[in-house]
């Protein structure tokens, strides 16, 4: 069976995330999107995890859940972000986001129980708890052995395990005798799996794909996929681990220029460095204050590989844009716009899932329903015929996929300054 699935969600609890997510509502964007396996996201938050024990019963995939009542094949996997604050041995200040999947509420109670002596789990859906990232991972797969532990957007400056604010420079470091429980990492939205192959110290990780979603627009931005025989929380498990390309297929992944922190940067003087060109640079050119150091920057810094290098049995993936930002850009309008929100409901009305749509429906048949810009735009995006302004210190990049603005520069349509 073809699982799509989505691991890293975050609950109406967790800060900066929209009061319109629960259970039901994160089923129904699941549907649209074509997602048949979410996390629930926030299970260490007393409030939530009430609701998750209300809502869900076991599903017949053993380890899986599905909300009572429901026939839609939606399911969900228990699963939390943590975040860990604490000193390393040379006493710097390390904050790391760690992604946690439980199979069962009796392991989330012991694991919850445990992190509770540690610090506040009511405060944020996102719990902030003093201990090491190791002790972490010691606490989950003490709660129980099939916990499954990884990095949280790896890359990310400020709470990625490699970021440049707060990272470390090897997973080793970063969990040091726990390591050896950690067998994925999440690449985030700013980085690919082509930059994560350039390091051959992480050949041994698989490198899966989730949206850390604060908004139900935003799930499925990136998904892992899987083809499974034996559809179980173990079975995907097991795919993972071994990184068997059978059974674990691939991601959906953004164009990672696209993330919000590819680029150096500083947002107040709307400053964007692009590391590979200007070498060396650290500091804001407007104001001399310390730059953001950006992902592919942290990438150049770790890598023993070349940027071509592409290993042998690697899992592939799909770059895409998601659909709402496609109907948004070809009709000029922001995301949330009426006509924008219209447009992605008939299109999955007649065309079918998000997923399909993005990946498997033919050009023509986008272009006989809705127009020639559109067919355009989403093959495009899937020839990788785009051009991105990359995003940096917290702005997402901008993906032009009619190349538009490339056009007003060739052919002189760009207005000048009065």
């Amino acid at each position: 069976m073809k699982v799509i699935a989505d691991l890293h969600i975050h609950s109406r609890f967790a800060r900066a995330c929209s009061d319109k997510i629960n259970l039901e509502s994160m089923e129904e964007a699941a549907l649209q999107k074509g997602i048949n396996l979410i996390g629930t996201g926030d299970f260490t938050h007393p409030t939530w995890l009430g609701e998750l024990k209300k809502e869900l019963v076991e599903a017949e995939e053993k380890g899986f859940y599905r909300r009572k009542g429901s026939s839609s094949g939606v399911r969900f996997v228990l699963s939390t972000e943590v975040c860990t604050v604490f000193r390393d041995r040379r006493e710097h200040t390390r904050k790391i986001h760690n992604c946690i999947t439980m199979p069962s509420f009796d392991a989330v109670d012991s694991m919850n129980e445990m992190l509770s002596k540690k610090g506040s789990l009511s405060s944020d859906g996102r719990p902030i708890i003093s201990m090491s990232a190791a002790e972490l991972v010691d606490i989950a797969v003490r709660s129980d052995r099939s916990a499954f532990v990884f990095p949280a957007h790896a890359w990310t400056p400020y709470f990625g395990v490699f970021g440049a604010i707060s990272g470390f420079d090897s997973m080793k470091e970063a969990y040091e005798d726990q390591e050896k429980h950690i067998y994925a990492l999440e690449t985030g939205l700013s980085s690919d799996p082509e930059m994560n192959w350039r390091l051959s110290a992480l050949d041994k990780y698989a490198l899966i794909s989730t949206s850390d979603m604060h908004s139900l627009p935003k799930i499925g931005r990136e998904t892992t996929l899987f083809d499974l025989d034996d559809v179980s929380y173990s079975s995907m498990l097991s795919a993972i681990k071994e990184k068997d390309t059978k059974r674990f297929t691939g991601t959906v992944e953004f164009f990672p220029e696209e993330g919000k922190y590819h680029f150096d940067g500083h947002r107040q003087c709307h400053v964007s460095i692009d590391p590979d060109k200007q070498k060396g640079v650290t500091k804001c050119p407007k104001c001399g204050g310390k730059l953001v150091i950006g992902v592919l920057h942290r990438v150049n810094d770790l890598a023993d590989r070349d940027p071509e290098y592409r290993p042998k049995g690697r899992q592939p993936f799909i770059k895409a844009v998601p659909l709402l930002e496609i109907i948004a850009y070809v009709n000029r309008k922001t995301a949330y716009s009426p006509l924008v929100e219209s447009t992605y409901k008939d299109m999955v009305s007649r065309l079918g899932t998000e997923y399909e749509i993005l990946v498997n429906v033919s050009v023509e048949k986008i272009r006989e329903g809705f127009g020639e810009e559109m067919a355009l735009a989403i093959e495009n995006m899937r020839n990788g015929k785009v051009t991105i302004e990359p995003g940096y210190d917290g702005v997402f990049g901008k993906v032009d996929l009619l190349n538009r603005e490339k056009r007003k520069e060739t052919f002189g349509w760009k207005q000048k300054t009065l």
